[in-house]
């Protein structure tokens, strides 16, 4: 309940936030419906998704409003911040939903995408959502998806031609890395061999080295999940041996491509990144070959990555700051007239329909929970008569005891569970297995037999555990005056902690819940017994 409240109040907040971010622009919406007099740009909104998803998407959704973006390309451009920001945990937490629900919300949007019009009939725009769909699987570790959607690429890369060739031995390499998770390794790990192969024999320009580290990834990747890691020593430094040349020489890798970082801090930023990672292999692959000194050495060159990676890190938080406080700053005198009033009339219609709401899923919740306490309060009823009537039926045996021997494994676990109910030998805090061994002088053989075909229960003990919650159900509807605490010893738990937490699981409320509604059921059938 409390969880369910507390989403509803945050995307009440969200729409809330959102309409007085709409009507802040008052009448002038012609002097803002050009890219130059407003702020609201693809530019402006993918130059801080990284650490400000957020209001990233606001103004992806703003620019779509004035002109600046058509709505398919909004919807990309959405699909790309819900897949590829830093900041995951803002988008979960806006989605209201569980974590990495960004990535199904990125998968969503990008299979809509491709049935659109302006998609089908672009090959690049078709290029560019597959890319998505394809890192958005393999993030989820859907192997089927990834290799659905990199074969797909690998097609259209195709269709391109020359210009999308390092995308498709790119996607090459993922479908490669797809094959060997999903148990196909030979033909997996072929695949990288030979788009590796290919790379490592051409004069790399940027797109294609980007490719190749890629295909070294995933390759090392998969012989270390083998433990081969003599074998992935090689391509780690293969991969910082490529960096190193392209850190020296970044003139000699420039193509232009969509991929290749723009500007000296992006391309330091790029190389540090890969460079780690390699570093990071190496380091696991001598700790695992129990070569202790090289390990050592790797492992302090990763120290100086991270130490300049975390710099760089809140260098970026820091200038992002700045930039949404600028944002706010060039917004915050256009606003101010406006927000006062709407903000009052809609927060208070707000505040109405969530009481309305509130008040009408509480009724829903109590109603539910009396008729489920009723039935389950009848359903106790009927089993107790029936293990009477079923006593009073039964022939009394005159100092004779019950040959045990003669009953089948069903028939046995019936005769102990009617004892056991009976004789409330639950109800012992220490009833175990055992107890039931000593009491009816039998094997433990012959009792694991008797409740592995007798009982519904997987585990003798979830047996017991039932017991004593019925009898801890009953015991608070029907005594009110006893605490939860003295219910939960009553009925055979040594700890009121565990007591309501298991209690919660199998009735799908809690204790102090159960008994409230049972109250309520049993006042409406007094209020029904006295209209009648």
């Amino acid at each position: 309940m409390n969880q369910r409240l507390k989403k509803a109040i945050y995307l009440i907040i969200i729409l809330a936030v959102s309409v007085l971010c709409g009507c802040k622009s008052g009448g002038g919406a012609k002097e803002v419906s050009q890219a130059k007099d407003t702020i609201y740009t693809k530019e402006a909104a993918m130059s801080i998704y990284a650490y400000q998803p957020v209001r990233a998407l606001q103004i992806i959704d703003s620019a779509v409003i004035v002109g600046n973006l058509d709505p398919g390309a909004g919807d990309f451009l959405k699909a790309r911040i819900y897949s590829s920001t830093l900041m995951h945990g803002q988008l979960d937490t806006l989605l209201g939903g569980t974590e990495d629900i960004r990535l199904d919300t990125a998968q969503a949007i990008c299979e809509r995408l491709l049935h659109h019009d302006s998609v089908k009939t672009n090959l690049k725009r078709q290029q560019d959502v597959l890319e998505i769909l394809t890192y958005t699987e393999r993030m989820k570790n859907d192997t089927v998806g990834w290799l659905k959607w990199s074969c797909e690429l690998v097609d259209v890369c195709q269709k391109i031609g020359p210009d999308a060739e390092a995308d498709a031995l790119r996607t090459e390499a993922e479908i490669g890395a797809a094959l060997c998770a999903m148990g196909q390794e030979e033909e997996g790990m072929a695949k990288l061999d030979s788009v590796i192969a290919v790379l490592n024999g051409q004069s790399l320009k940027f797109d294609k080295l980007d490719a190749l580290i890629i295909a070294l990834k995933r390759k090392i990747v998969i012989l270390g999940s083998h433990d081969q890691y003599a074998e992935t020593l090689p391509l780690a430094r293969s991969i910082i041996e490529r960096l190193d040349d392209y850190e020296a020489h970044p003139d000699d890798y420039h193509d232009g491509s969509h991929r290749e970082p723009k500007g000296d801090q992006n391309r330091a930023d790029y190389i540090r990144f890969y460079r780690g990672q390699a570093q990071s292999y190496i380091t696991a692959a001598y700790s695992s070959l129990g070569e202790h000194g090289n390990m050592l050495t790797a492992f302090k060159q990763i120290e100086n990555s991270v130490r300049e990676a975390t710099a760089r890190e809140h260098i970026a938080r820091y200038t992002a700051l700045q930039q949404q406080m600028e944002a706010e700053r060039l917004q915050a005198k256009a606003m101010r007239a406006n927000i006062i009033t709407v903000g009052i009339s809609i927060v208070a219609l707000l505040a109405i329909a969530f009481a309305v709401v509130f008040i009408r899923k509480n009724r829903a919740i109590n109603r539910k929970n009396g008729i489920l306490v009723q039935q389950i309060g009848e359903a106790m009823n009927y089993k107790e008569l029936y293990m009477k009537e079923k006593q009073a039926h039964e022939p009394e045996s005159e100092g004779s005891e019950l040959d045990l021997s003669t009953l089948t494994d069903e028939q046995l676990f019936q005769h102990i569970n009617e004892v056991v109910v009976r004789e409330k030998l639950f109800l012992n805090p220490k009833f175990e297995r055992q107890t039931i061994i000593d009491r009816f002088q039998l094997s433990k053989e012959r009792v694991g037999a008797a409740f592995s075909k007798g009982s519904d229960h997987a585990k003798m003990t979830n047996y017991v555990q039932q017991l004593r919650l019925e009898y801890a159900a009953k015991l608070l509807v029907e005594h009110p005056e006893m605490s939860i605490v003295q219910i939960a010893s009553e009925s055979g738990f040594s700890s009121h902690k565990y007591f309501s937490e298991r209690f919660r699981l199998y009735y799908s409320m809690t204790p102090t819940e159960f008994r409230k509604a049972g109250q309520q059921s049993g006042n409406s059938a007094e209020e029904g017994d006295n209209l009648d």
